[in-house]
């Protein structure tokens, strides 16, 4: 069940000091370790398991600004404008291609909480357009379903997840970054209250700063120092197709199915309107607060019951540093997909695009989405661990503007001025009663 992602080779010496340790191989991670490493800052990342191996090389590829809770607009802006040179940065292909995006309605009413959007997007000057149904016919000559509208954005894009993570990793280690794969940071350690060092499985790192880029992880390693951070997993599924000549080369979502077109010729496609979630012992901890964000998303969840429950009642919630972590006994999340969605997403599409009626599926895959109660990601110090950064909760959010998120978390460990104002990511909203309601 798990998409082919390429490899990355692990440095085989762990060095007994760097500035700044980075937790966590996924794209936040390691555009995070690329930035830092740019600026000639020593950087050693740390992965437990390998490159892009979890939620980063399992999601669908859309890079884009449109639609975004409108919280996240400049970030997606800046990223976008990272992701244009990320190949000529790195060195290496990252799959990205600016083909546009493009959000289907079905109803006027639809249209309508289209046009609320572009009202928030206007001051930034994005390229995002309604169109009505003619426009969309010409468009997309493809589809057999009648459209209400939609909106486009030209300047959006998609990029392959199984290459971006790890041709950005590559790039950071040829700035002078150090990977480790196969290597679980445990915990840290403090000295005067500060962060003085990252204990892994394989020694202890000194180090002045610790970005915490776990994704799903994230908050279970937050635990075990003390920090709460509110966060659950949803569960998103993707299948892959063998090549298709001749489809739409835009990314296309509708109410009831998402599709972009491939590298390979193929399509990823998934059930869009729809999430499955696992409850768990965590779903109870944090219940009051992600109440107002299942008042907003009701409709589109499918909440269930299963042995996840009880896997993650049988974690540790704490372990001394000394013995092997709970990141040690699973090195990578691989969930099972939900296929009645996925059946429903190849349904769905191949009415409204017969094109793709004759779809040979080559491969399918889920993976855990790390959710913050307002939907919008942490990127930020905790001041009660001076030297402690989050970078998570990036909400399903995280590939398209990973590179942006990793460029901010760069400047706020070196204190250079930031890419974007990052007040909307700060950590300490969840507790000082200023939080947002989803968007």
């Amino acid at each position: 069940m798990r998409p082919s992602v390429d490899p990355v080779q692990s440095d085989v010496e762990v060095p007994a000091r760097s500035d700044v340790i980075v937790v966590g191989g996924g794209i936040a991670g390691v555009s995070t370790a690329l930035f830092l490493a740019q600026r000639g800052i020593s950087v050693t990342l740390c992965e437990k398991g390998r490159i892009g191996g979890e939620q980063s090389s399992r999601n669908w590829g859309w890079v884009r600004t449109m639609g975004r809770d409108p919280r996240e607009i400049p970030l997606s802006i800046e990223s976008l404008r990272l992701w244009r040179n990320m190949n000529a940065i790195v060195g290496a292909e990252t799959g990205y291609r600016e083909a546009g995006i493009v959000y289907l309605c079905d109803t006027h009413r639809d249209i309508e909480k289209h046009k609320a959007w572009l009202e928030h997007a206007r001051p930034y000057q994005v390229d995002a357009q309604l169109l009505g149904p003619e426009e969309v016919d010409r468009l997309l000559p493809s589809s057999a379903r009648p459209w209400a509208g939609a909106l486009y954005t030209p300047s959006d894009g998609r990029a392959e997840p199984a290459k971006a993570a790890p041709a950005i990793a590559e790039g950071a280690r040829r700035f002078g970054a150090t990977i480790l794969t196969g290597c679980a940071v445990r915990g840290l350690e403090t000295q005067a209250g500060r962060v003085s060092a990252a204990v892994t499985e394989k020694g202890r790192i000194a180090c002045s700063a610790v970005v915490l880029a776990g994704g799903a992880w994230s908050r279970l390693f937050c635990g075990n120092l003390g920090v709460k951070f509110p966060a659950l997993k949803v569960l998103g599924s993707v299948m892959r197709t063998q090549p298709l000549e001749g489809g739409p080369e835009c990314a296309v979502g509708a109410s009831d199915f998402g599709f972009r077109k491939r590298l390979d010729g193929g399509y990823t496609i998934a059930r869009r309107g729809a999430t499955e979630a696992d409850i768990v012992p965590d779903s109870f901890r944090l219940f009051f607060d992600f109440v107002p964000a299942l008042r907003v998303q009701w409709k589109e969840l499918r909440l269930r019951v299963g042995r996840r429950f009880l896997t993650e009642w049988q974690v540790p919630r704490k372990w001394p540093l000394d013995e092997p972590s709970p990141f040690e006994k699973v090195r990578v999340l691989d969930p099972e997909p939900a296929g009645s969605l996925l059946e429903e997403a190849r349904r769905n599409l191949s009415r409204a695009f017969p094109f793709f009626s004759n779809m040979v599926e080559a491969e399918r895959w889920a993976g855990l989405i790390d959710v913050t109660p307002d939907a919008v990601p942490v990127i930020s110090a905790v001041d009660a661990v001076p030297g402690f950064f989050i970078l998570s909760g990036l909400s399903g959010h995280g590939f398209g503007f990973g590179p942006g998120a990793g460029r901010l978390m760069a400047d706020l460990v070196t204190g250079a001025p930031p890419i974007v104002d990052p007040t909307t990511f700060r950590y300490s909203r969840f507790f000082d009663g200023t939080r947002p309601k989803p968007y």
